[in-house]
């Protein structure tokens, strides 16, 4: 008797723990399945680790968000949300567990984060109100239900043991019943049912979530660019230089740098795509859709964008062919005209899908640079990442203050009144692109041979143009390099500076000069406010 006694306490131990902690994860699991599916009748975005992710990103101070895009470059999205779905993992153990000594804590510890989930999705800048924290609260209740059921398999009933004494009593205990097992086959059949209905769940939302996506794929291969009426002229052959390892001339849309903070790339049907101009100084507030914008004339242009978080010599640069509308001609039907003309708005606000503010200067976007409602990229629509159906391209400033992509709504205002999302996490108002220079070739920490080396890179000050580069060895002068010929001011050029290695050590740094005479600063600062700068270097050892 006191062997099957000892099991029992046994069962209720360790082994019954780690059936807790299964069933956890088994809540947790259908929890996130429940709420895909849930999230595939409301929108993609709705999802509890999307909106979730995406409140982190917010409320991620700027610094962080540097170095996550400093060390996991275009993966950082990825980095968080399988960091989201570890803690949650480890969470769904763990009241699991909990589960096992007190049932109804456990459950309530998942409508905790069911809780957590709506409450991001409701304070989302693209929140479209109650229905988007459907997902997270459906999935809290059937995560919390299984947790509450399967637990309750692995309940072991008190004996009923009333005080005796004497003979009697050991007569009594010699003919009471053993207690009885836990409900073994009730709780793998509980299991597994769930498991595969959790399956089925999170395979049907991802499949509805696809066809949404298809849709709007459908929709940009039927696009076909019209020949823009004011194309751009042919890039010259001396504009890119043949040498190995230098960045080319023109970044394909594959090798394009993408840097934003949606988890989930927006996929828009641009059949249904309208964008809005509106606002203070607007006299003509109107609506156009995609085919509105087809239909008028485009230009072609090439352009070089810089993103603000790139460090010194960092890869967040690229030069891709935009076609699209004059934004300044939009603005001008509608009534729009700059502060130096008198205008209401010195601030124009762009609006995306998924709830992202950007602000530009008015005056820059109406200043006679080629500022544009891009649709086509590289000769094609938009890729879906970088913003399709429609996104702003402005030579001369960084993407945190022009680029919006996904566009959907174009407000005038002042600075005064309204600060964008970057703003308000101490980011700059304006922000004109630094002039920079980077060296390609050779890499850091490259061990060419001696004699010949040929230093190259690129170097840009779009809007302003590059006039001059330099590049120096060690503390030896600076030196002039051979600049490829430029194509446009708002593109950056290529450089190359023939270099007699010898052996040893070495350290190259590049320097730039504008078209207005300025010189890149050697002084080092930090992305933020409004961009790095500093002389990009690179350490080498000749053998």
């Amino acid at each position: 008797m006191r062997d099957e006694e000892k099991d029992q306490r046994g069962r209720s131990g360790p082994a019954r723990l780690a059936l807790g902690a299964l069933s956890g994860a088994l809540a947790g699991f259908a929890a996130l399945a429940s709420a895909e599916l849930v999230a595939a009748a409301v929108r993609p975005q709705s999802g509890p680790v999307v909106v979730v992710g995406g409140a982190s990103i917010d409320a991620t101070p700027a610094p962080v968000k540097d170095w996550a895009i400093r060390h996991f470059g275009t993966d950082d999205k990825l980095v968080l949300q399988l960091g989201i779905l570890a803690v949650l993992a480890v969470s769904a153990l763990a009241l699991g567990v909990l589960a096992v000594r007190f049932r109804r804590a456990g459950a309530a510890g998942i409508l905790l984060f069911g809780a957590v989930g709506a409450a991001a999705a409701l304070n989302r800048p693209d929140s479209i109100g109650i229905t988007d924290a459907l997902p997270s609260v459906v999935g809290a209740v059937a995560g919390a239900l299984l947790l509450y059921g399967l637990v309750g398999r692995l309940t072991v009933p008190a004996r009923s043991t009333a005080p005796e004494s004497g003979a009697e009593s050991e007569e009594a205990a010699e003919v009471s019943p053993a207690p009885e097992p836990w409900d073994r086959r009730g709780f793998v059949l509980a299991a597994a049912s769930a498991a595969a209905a959790s399956a089925v769940a999170g395979t049907v939302g991802r499949s509805l979530n696809g066809t949404r996506g298809r849709d709007a794929v459908a929709s940009r291969e039927k696009v076909v660019l019209p020949l823009p009426g004011s194309p751009a002229r042919p890039v010259p052959k001396r504009a890119g230089l043949r040498v190995a390892g230098i960045s080319p001339f023109v970044t394909s849309n594959q090798d394009f740098y993408r840097v934003d903070t949606a988890l989930v790339v927006p996929k828009v049907d641009a059949s249904g795509w309208r964008m809005r101009i509106h606002g203070k100084g607007v006299r003509c507030p109107a609506t156009y859709s995609f085919d509105d914008l087809l239909r008028r004339e485009l230009i072609e242009r090439d352009i070089t964008l810089t993103c603000v978080s790139n460090e010194v010599g960092g890869p967040y640069v690229g030069n891709a062919r935009w076609i699209g509308v004059r934004l300044a001609d939009l603005l001008a039907e509608c009534g729009v005209m700059p502060p130096s003309r008198g205008g209401r708005a010195d601030q124009l606000v762009a609006r995306s899908v998924d709830g992202m503010t950007i602000g530009s200067p008015v005056e820059d976007l109406m200043d006679g640079r080629d500022a544009l409602l891009a649709l086509g990229m590289n000769g094609e629509p938009l890729p879906f990442e970088h913003g399709f159906p429609v996104r702003m391209v402005v030579p001369g400033l960084y993407g945190f203050v022009s680029a919006c992509k996904w566009i959907k709504d174009i407000e005038l205002t002042t600075f005064d009144s309204y600060d964008p999302y970057w703003v308000k996490r101490g980011w700059a108002r304006r922000a004109p692109i630094k002039t920079e220079s980077r060296i390609d070739t050779p890499k850091p920490f490259a061990r060419p041979n001696a004699g010949p080396v040929m230093v190259a890179g690129v170097a840009w000050a779009q809007h302003r143009g590059i006039d001059k580069v330099e590049v120096r060895v060690d503390d030896g002068p600076w030196r002039e390099a051979h600049l490829a010929a430029e194509y446009t001011r708002d593109t950056w050029r290529q450089w190359s500076f023939p270099w007699q290695a010898t052996s040893g050590g070495h350290t190259l740094a590049v320097r730039a000069t504008d078209r207005t005479g300025t010189v890149q600063t050697e002084e080092r600062t930090r992305t933020i406010p409004d961009g790095a700068s500093g002389w990009h270097s690179v350490v080498v050892t000749v053998d």
